[in-house]
């Protein structure tokens, strides 16, 4: 078609191209062997058309040794660039450019992280390290590479798209031929992986091709972007598309570049035929063999030369070469897959970057916003949002850090969260099935410090700001009403702390505390009667009771005393005084362990003795009640009754323990998790005591709107 019209519109010309047609069947030993057969046989003067990078690879050299240009209008592979030969032309856009615009679309919505899945060959892996470079300059990562073979089977796909659901990442970019690439999204479909809060990015190598893929593929690809190269909506455009689908009944994405690839060899073939003769030069090599029976162009250099200068208004844009024989850069459009086909959400262009229209080039800046660079964009899942992280808002406060701990590094600016809640959610996340991207974001102002109550954090999920909230927020039922919250996990309930009384326990006389002056005065009787008694039964039969009455006396009282520990020095004979002393060791028994126990309470707990044992006695007396900053206990005293002049806020232990201490609150009411790490620090000096008021304890804040947020963080 384009040599005809072309000599049509040039009938003057005195060259004329003969096509002399090979089929490679799409194999890369064929078609070198096709161009032997065409250099040594047919004695072409150039070759037009190795279809795929790896044929152009094996036919650049071919082509250099006979000195005969070798023109590609479908070979993108940026590694073709790296051989250097003066006879390779590339008529078409090299994906090296096209990386730019794909980087430019990850700049503008703020990707942090990307994962490139391309075919296992070497047109998938020539544009990793371009893609690689290109996003590192915008500040995104490469955290994995996926390389899936042509041969893959779907059972294969399906094992790396799994690999891929369990990573962080949800930003992928697709660089494949269209048939793998079909396969692909077909099974990204079926482990739904085409759903909200994912980003698929295809390359020219698929996007070129949406208008002719079949329409159960295009179902299975709704919400991808694409880029491909810009084509200008000219009437010779429009005119040549009508041709070509009268005479082939189907589109090509690379007409148009084989169309204008045709022009610029038979335009460079008529300035150079007016220089020199198409002829081969002789070959002194006696072997058979095909590739020492290759000649050399006489017109090849001159050919090449004129090729390199061809310039000119193609269909497909603005014709020129570069000096290593790539086409010059052009614009890309950004296309977004929807319903039966793509639609243009936008454009690049090099010097340019991303703008909504063409005509808008020279106008876009590196700082303009994202919907003046791209139109609307439907994503995955026909949502119209904005695939992200999730934005996990945690409380910023200055104590009680054991829970929720917000630092930032003066030195690099980034915000780390710590703390036992967080340690929480992430276990949690990590027993899920697949991965959830999130990030966190502190709640609090300009000077960092926090931006409001916990009411006013739990709110923001409310109004879309926050996707979510983790840290210390209790599940309240006025709460509930607006926000849903995960199964709790701490232990709930609102209680108080009260300080203990002063410790009388040095005092000298405390041992004696233990039994009444009663009990005492009954003990010491009952010595001297027992004593009394066993003199009376021994003094008779037993020499140890006997003597002066000042050791009788002595005696009886010293064997009385001795039974408490046991250690009788004299005899008893009289069976009579056995029984008697067998009796009372018992009851001495049963005494010094009465004894103990009692000095065991005095010296521990009856030592912390509250202050206050009655809320109702803090309301009589109008005594100042102390709560944490923030906290919705300040609403349940307000109900209990406590005024608001008796109301003090603290903002960590340690300023409790000041207000404790200075006596400018009687007793301070929070959560029992609080207050038991406020104990852990000054267990010798609090205690907490009744009432308690039952809460449901620490959970995780999500959406009323998104109940399927926290499904899956049922093992809590």
């Amino acid at each position: 078609m384009a040599v005809s019209e072309f000599y049509d519109a040039h009938p003057n010309y005195t060259t004329r191209i003969v096509i002399a047609t090979r089929d490679s069947g799409g194999d890369v030993v064929q078609a070198a062997a096709s161009a032997l057969d065409l250099i040594n046989n047919v004695q072409v003067q150039a070759i037009l058309g190795p279809e795929t990078s790896m044929q152009a690879n094996f036919l650049i050299p071919l082509g250099e040794k006979a000195q005969i240009p070798v023109i590609s209008f479908s070979a993108s592979s940026p590694t073709l660039a790296s051989i250097r030969s003066p006879y390779f032309f590339r008529a078409t856009q090299k994906d090296s450019t096209q990386v730019n615009a794909i980087a430019a679309i990850v700049k503008a919505f703020s990707w942090r992280q990307v994962v490139p899945i391309y075919v296992d060959n070497a047109y998938g892996e020539g544009i990793v390290p371009s893609l690689v470079d290109s996003l590192d300059a915008v500040d995104a990562r490469v955290p994995y590479r996926s390389a899936i073979s042509a041969s893959a089977t779907d059972d294969q796909i399906g094992q790396e798209l799994y690999k891929l659901m369990t990573m962080q990442t949800r930003v992928f970019v697709v660089h494949m031929a269209p048939n793998l690439g079909a396969r692909l999204f077909a099974k990204a479909k079926e482990v739904e992986m085409m759903s909200p809060g994912y980003v698929w990015i295809v390359t020219d190598g698929i996007t070129g091709f949406l208008n002719s893929i079949d329409s159960s593929v295009l179902e299975s690809m709704q919400g991808v972007l694409g880029v491909k190269p810009h084509v200008p909506r000219t009437k010779e455009v429009l005119e040549f598309r009508s041709r070509w689908k009268r005479k082939f009944q189907r589109d090509h994405p690379y007409g148009l570049w084989a169309y204008d690839a045709t022009v610029a060899l038979a335009t460079a073939i008529e300035k150079a035929g007016q220089a020199t003769n198409f002829t081969f030069l002789n070959n002194s090599s006696s072997s058979n063999a095909d590739l020492d029976r290759i000649r050399a162009s006489s017109s090849g250099p001159n050919l090449a030369l004129e090729l390199s200068r061809a310039k000119f208004a193609g269909l497909s844009g603005e014709f020129a070469m570069e000096p290593d024989g790539q086409l010059k850069g052009s614009a890309y459009e950004v296309v977004n897959v929807n319903g039966n086909g793509g639609r243009v959400v936008g454009y690049w262009t090099r010097g340019g970057g991303l703008a909504r229209e063409l005509a808008n080039e020279s106008t876009a800046g590196r700082s303009a916003s994202r919907e003046s660079l791209m139109r609307t964009v439907i994503w995955p899942g026909d949502a119209a949002a904005v695939p992200k992280k999730l934005r996990i808002g945690v409380p910023v406060k200055d104590g009680f850090s054991e829970f929720v701990s917000v630092t930032t590094d003066p030195e690099t600016n980034k915000t780390s969260v710590t703390g036992y809640c967080i340690d929480i959610f992430e276990a949690v996340v990590q027993t899920l099935p697949y991965a959830l991207p999130f990030e966190y974001v502190p709640f609090a102002n300009a000077t960092g410090d926090s931006a409001g109550t916990y009411n006013d954090l739990v709110y923001q999920v409310f109004l879309g700001n926050f996707d979510a909230v983790v840290g210390d927020t209790t599940v309240i039922a006025n709460r509930s009403n607006y926000v849903d919250f995960t199964l709790p996990y701490t232990e709930s309930g609102v209680s108080m702390v009260v300080p203990v009384r002063p410790d009388g326990s040095k005092n000298a006389w405390l041992f004696l505390k233990p039994l009444t002056w009663d009990l005492w005065m009954t003990t010491f009787l009952f010595f001297l009667f027992i004593g009394f008694v066993v003199w009376v039964l021994e003094h008779r039969i037993s020499k140890d009771f006997r003597g002066p009455p000042s050791h009788q006396a002595g005696t009886s009282l010293w064997f009385s005393f001795s039974t408490m520990v046991f250690a009788h020095r004299e005899n008893v004979v009289s069976n009579l005084a056995r029984t008697v002393v067998i009796i009372w060791c018992f009851v001495v028994l049963i005494l010094t362990q009465s004894y103990t126990a009692s000095f065991t309470s005095l010296l521990t707990v009856q030592r912390l003795q509250p202050t206050v044992t009655d809320i109702n006695e803090l309301l009589r007396k109008g005594e100042f009640v102390g709560y944490q900053d923030g906290s919705f206990v300040v609403g349940l005293l307000k109900r209990i009754g406590f005024r608001d002049d008796r109301l003090v806020p603290y903002d960590n232990s340690d300023h409790c323990d000041t207000l404790f201490g200075q006596g400018r609150i009687a007793a301070a009411f929070d959560e029992i998790p609080y207050i038991k790490l406020f104990l852990a620090k000054h267990c010798s000096k609090y205690m907490m005591t009744d009432p308690s008021y039952k809460t449901d304890g620490f959970g995780f804040v999500s959406s009323a709107l998104s109940p399927s947020l926290w499904s899956n963080l049922g093992v809590l």
